[in-house]
Parts: structure tokens; C-alpha cells; sequence
């Protein structure tokens, strides 16, 4: 069923938004979203639970209003896409089947769930975005700061999507209205104990061999920050979080304020 026969259907029945996402499972917002034409390209799992509601005569909803639970709606959603691969078997198609509150990254075909960010992770992350847009436009330039979520099909194929933390990306042709497309010019990474392994490991390699110019990792539990400055040289830095440390991409004229983040850990620890 098109987009065009779901508004049909929906003006003569009288639906509103509202008891659309209730019927469905699907949230408002997305729906808000579908309807207004700012999602161009639904994920077809969305689709598909709309249009659920209306081809039946009733929904589940409607007959029996105790036994609807739109967290089963979105599970079934989940096991759709998961009950006939492998991890390494993945592809966009399954990246997009996906319901859009759950959040996961692409990587070689793997699935890896992440999982709502920590208190701290989020200010670390803000404070860093807020030092670096200040500098972009206080000395102008065409490089964007950008924040996750934010989708980057990292080797331009339908295996990988990753959502870096925080992201600076310099070739506007690179942007497209889904996200971005081919390595960014600076990736950072945060952290968190569920993350850790792939951000170290994994995303190192990755985007190291997609051609980012710099990435940064934040280590909150050992208050440490790793640089790879692979503009220039691919000998790695650690620094303890005290004093300055300046980003390579801008040759060092933007200054990351490390204490800031610091104090930061120190006042609001990991845990507590």
C-alpha cells in the first residue's frame, strides 16, 4: 500500500494522527513525520504497521483494547528483521526495517545495539560540540560540527552505518538529507562500558581504513583522551584530562579545554 492510498483511507475513516500511533504502535512523532512529507523514505517496518490498520476492518485496538500492547507490535517488528541472518549477513535493507526509536549501528553486516546514553557521556558530549561550534563560527569555514544521531554510511555500501558521537564533516557533497555519506573529516567517540570494545577496536580500524583525517576517543573511567591524527602522522596520543589538547584538522587553532571535561566526571561520576 502507497503512502497516497494511506492518507486516502485515512481522511474518509477520519483517522487522526493520534489513534494512529495508538493502533499501529508506531510513534506520533514518526508518524508526524510520514504524514507531512518530512520523511521522504520510511523504513518499510513502519510501513507495513500502518498499513495494518488500514486494511482491516478493525484493529486490534478497536476489538479488544485491554490485550493491544504496542510493545509487542514493536517486537514483532525487531524479530522480523533478526529470526533469518547471521551477524556478519546484515545489510541497509535490515538497517532500515528497524523501528526508529531503536537505535543500533551497521558494521560489516553486524548488528550492534547501543544503548541510551549516560548523564555524563551526553554533557561530556555537549560541552565539546558547544567548544567546537563556537570556534566554527566565530572563524567561519565550510567544516560542519554535527552531533549523533547522525547516520554515516561510512564505506559507501549497503554493509556498514555507524552514528559517531560527534562528527566534523568539510565536503558539503558528502551530505545528503538521510545523513552522510563516505568518512567524515573528524569522528569522536565517548566511552560507555557497553561500547568500549567496538569504539577501541573496531571503529578504530574502520575508520581508519575509510579515510577519516582524525579521530578522538573519550575515556571517562580512565579520564583519558586518545588522538589519531591521521592527517599527519598515524603515531596515536594519550592525554590525562587536564589542560588543553588542540584539534589537528584546524592545526591545532581550536583548543579542546580537557579540565572542563574533568570536573565534569569528577562532579558527576560514572555509577552514582
Amino acid at each position: 500500500m502507497t503512502l497516497e492510498e494511506m492518507k486516502r483511507i485515512k481522511q474518509e475513516k477520519g483517522y487522526t494522527l493520534a489513534q494512529l500511533a495508538e493502533y499501529s504502535g508506531v510513534p506520533l512523532g514518526t508518524i508526524q513525520k510520514i504524514f507531512s512529507g518530512e520523511t521522504e523514505h520510511p523504513r518499510y517496518a513502519t510501513l507495513k504497521a500502518l498499513e495494518k490498520v488500514f486494511t482491516r476492518e478493525k484493529s486490534a485496538y478497536e476489538y479488544n483494547k485491554e490485550s493491544y500492547d504496542p510493545q509487542k507490535v514493536q517486537e514483532a517488528m525487531i524479530y522480523e528483521v533478526f529470526r533469518s541472518k547471521r551477524q556478519g549477513e546484515y545489510t541497509l535493507a535490515d538497517y532500515y526495517a528497524l523501528p526508529d526509536e531503536r537505535r543500533v549501528e551497521l558494521i560489516d553486516g553486524e548488528i550492534y545495539d547501543m544503548s541510551a546514553p549516560t548523564f555524563v557521556h551526553q554533557h561530556i558530549l555537549g560541552i565539546i560540540f558547544s567548544m567546537i561550534q563556537n570556534y566554527v563560527l566565530t572563524k567561519g569555514g565550510s567544516c560542519i560540527p554535527l552531533c549523533a544521531p547522525v547516520d554515516v554510511q561510512l564505506d559507501c555500501d549497503d554493509k556498514t552505518m555507524v552514528q559517531p558521537d560527534l562528527l566534523i564533516i568539510c565536503d558539503k557533497s558528502q551530505i545528503y538529507k538521510w545523513g552522510i555519506k563516505g568518512a567524515p573529516d573528524f569522528c569522536l567517540e565517548i566511552i560507555s562500558e557497553s561500547t568500549s570494545r567496538k569504539d577501541y577496536v573496531k571503529k578504530l580500524q574502520k575508520y581508519t581504513d575509510a579515510g577519516v583525517k582524525e579521530y578522538w576517543i573519550i575515556d571517562p573511567f580512565r579520564k583519558m583522551l586518545f588522538t589519531y591524527n591521521w592527517k599527519d602522522d598515524y603515531i596515536p596520543h594519550m592525554y590525562p584530562l587536564k589542560g588543553t589538547v588542540g584539534v589537528a584538522l584546524y592545526d591545532e587553532d581550536l583548543m579542546i579545554d580537557l579540565d572542563k571535561i574533568a570536573a565534569l566526571i569528577q562532579d558527576y561520576p560514572e555509577g552514582d
